[in-house]
C-alpha cells in the first residue's frame, strides 16, 4: 500500500469529518483564485481518493474522529499522540495486515469453493487440482505445449463476476499455449479441438497473490473461465 493512498484517504476524510462536526458542509465562496484553487484541490484529492478507497484493504474500519483530531494537531505543530515515525510504520503494517487477512480469506473461500465444486457429477480433478467440466465434447486433434490456439472464452470469478470474456467483445483470440495461465495451460492440453469446457482453476494455477493489478481478480482468487477451443493455428 503506498503512503500517498493513506494520506488522500486521511486528507479527504479530514474535510468530511470536519464539515460533520460543524453541523454539516458550510458554504464556500470562491471569490479569489485562490479560493478556486484550492477547491480544485479538494476537487482533484476527493475523486482520487473515491477511487483508491475502492481498493484499500481495510478502509472500512478507519476512526474518523481519531483521524480529525491528529490531521489538526499536526497541521498546527502541536504535540500528537504518535510521532511520524510510528505513524509511518504503524499505517504501513495495518493495511499489511489488512490486505493479508484478505488474501487468506479470498483463498480460503476459493478452496471451499472448490472442494464442493469437486463433488458434483460430471466435474472431473486432475491430479494438479485443475477442475473441468465437458459441455461439448470436440473430436479434433489436441494440442500440445509449442502449438498456439484459437479459442473463446468467459472469464468469472467464483461469486459470478464477470472480468474478462472473449464472447462478449465477440472476437476470439490467439496465444501460445505455453504463454497463458498454468491452469490454462494444463486444460487446452487435455481438449480435443471442437470442445467447449468449463475450467475452475485454485488460486495457485491461475494468478496466485499476484494477481494483474486494476482488475476484478483479488490475490489468491479462484477463478472460472468457459472455453472453447476453436482451432489449432497452423503456421
Amino acid at each position: 500500500m503506498k503512503n500517498s493512498i493513506i494520506y488522500v484517504f486521511v486528507v479527504a476524510l479530514i474535510v468530511a469529518a470536519t464539515s460533520c462536526q460543524q453541523g454539516g458542509p458550510a458554504s464556500v465562496k470562491l471569490e479569489t483564485s485562490a479560493d478556486s484553487v484550492s477547491y480544485a484541490i479538494g476537487v482533484l484529492v476527493g475523486a482520487n481518493n473515491k477511487q483508491q478507497l475502492e481498493t484499500a484493504p481495510g478502509s472500512e474500519e478507519m476512526n474518523l474522529e481519531a483521524m480529525a483530531a491528529a490531521f489538526r494537531l499536526a497541521s498546527l505543530g502541536e504535540e500528537v499522540e504518535i510521532t511520524e515515525a510510528d505513524a509511518n510504520a504503524l499505517v504501513q503494517r495495518f493495511f499489511r495486515e489488512a490486505s493479508e487477512r484478505e488474501n487468506q480469506a479470498n483463498l480460503e473461500e476459493g478452496n471451499k469453493f472448490l472442494e464442493e465444486n469437486g463433488k458434483r457429477e460430471g466435474v472431473t480433478t486432475t491430479e494438479s487440482g485443475l477442475q473441468y467440466e465437458v459441455l461439448t465434447e470436440g473430436t479434433g486433434e489436441k494440442p500440445g505445449e509449442t502449438d498456439k490456439v484459437r479459442v473463446h472464452y468467459h472469464g468469472t470469478l467464483i461469486d459470478g463476476t464477470v472480468f474478462d470474456s472473449s464472447v462478449d467483445r465477440g472476437e476470439p483470440v490467439v496465444f501460445g499455449v505455453t504463454q497463458v495461465i498454468p491452469g490454462w495451460t494444463e486444460a487446452l492440453q487435455l481438449m480435443p479441438v471442437g470442445s467447449k469446457w468449463k475450467v475452475y482453476i485454485p488460486s495457485n494455477l491461475a494468478y496466485g497473490a499476484n494477481p494483474r493489478p486494476g482488475g476484478a481478480i483479488e490475490p489468491n482468487m479462484a477463478l472460472i473461465f468457459e472455453v472453447e477451443l476453436l482451432e489449432i493455428v497452423k503456421e
